[in-house]
């Protein structure tokens, strides 16, 4: 996570990494898959967020990761 935090500090304008929005779900014990289920979609859903902009369902990756989704997509807000 520290590789993450030291991005975003120097790169305030760029967008997370899709790599870094995946490790982050995974250190936080869950994944777009379990995501997507829980939250009623079909498994491989909120795959779309990380290359398409959609609100709810970055609102939903954002809180799964303890971030807002301004600070992972700055290019989108």
């Amino acid at each position: 996570m520290r590789r993450i935090e030291q991005t975003k500090k120097t790169s305030p304008e760029v967008d997370w990494h899709k790599a870094y929005i995946v490790a982050a779900l995974h250190a936080a014990g869950t994944s777009l898959r379990k995501l997507s289920v829980a939250n009623g979609y079909k498994p491989s859903v909120l795959k779309h967020a990380l290359a398409s902009p959609w609100p709810k369902a970055e609102r939903l990756i954002a809180e799964a990761i303890g971030e807002k989704p301004h600070e992972i997509w700055p290019s989108r807000y």
